[in-house]
């Protein structure tokens, strides 16, 4: 059993302002910074920074709206249940690990090595949702028998049955339907690091919260 701590959350509402202000941006010059900022698989070699930079783009409205909101409730949580410095890491490792992967998947695509269902090497793929899943997942693995409740299910559910949900919607259904455009992949890769970068965090006793 641990103690439940208080946490500032500055360093979150500074990454929400900071994908906000790009957004604003992003809706002067849209297809420019989009294809400036956003991760092309085939465009990486001459711009790399867009490993990094593409976690925090934003397409329209409703995409922000989701992963700025998914962002405050699990970064909040997160802050709480480890710490500062192991949301950063868990934020931008994660981040990073989905863009990484639709990068090299995609990339494995263009040059002919694996099937096209697996990777587009010629969109520019843009969000936190990879963030956002590693921060998920981490929690998931961290502190799974915390209850949550998942609007419009109207009773709560242990974290890690809520994560495997939206792991299913935004994974699997994206996996069996391309034609909805989401990177699947980043999606992905930010889980899979969440869940090991939260399994070396629980290993290390580090949860203020009963497991």
């Amino acid at each position: 059993m641990r103690t439940y701590r208080t946490a500032s959350l500055n360093v979150l509402w500074f990454l929400i302002a900071l994908n906000v202000v790009i957004w604003v941006f992003t809706l002067v010059r849209p297809e420019s910074m989009i294809t400036f900022l956003g991760l092309t698989p085939v465009l990486v070699p001459r711009q790399p920074w867009t490993i990094l930079t593409a976690m925090f783009v934003q397409y329209d409205f409703w995409h922000i709206l989701f992963n700025m909101v998914s962002l405050y409730f699990l970064g909040s949580f997160f802050l709480r249940a480890a710490g500062e410095r192991n949301f950063l890491a868990v934020f931008f490792i994660g981040g990073l690990a989905g863009n990484l992967l639709y990068f090299l998947l995609g990339y494995l695509v263009y040059q002919g090595l694996i099937p096209s269902a697996l990777g587009d090497p010629f969109s520019p793929a843009i969000g936190a949702s990879g963030a956002v899943f590693a921060i998920g997942a981490a929690l998931a693995v961290l502190v799974p028998r915390v209850r949550v409740f998942i609007i419009p299910i109207p009773v709560p559910m242990p974290l890690w049955i809520a994560i495997l949900i939206f792991f299913v919607i935004l994974i699997i259904v994206p996996i069996l339907a391309p034609s909805l455009g989401i990177a699947w992949q980043g999606h992905l890769g930010g889980a899979v690091a969440g869940a090991i970068m939260g399994y070396l965090l629980r290993r290390r006793g580090q949860s203020y919260y009963p497991r």
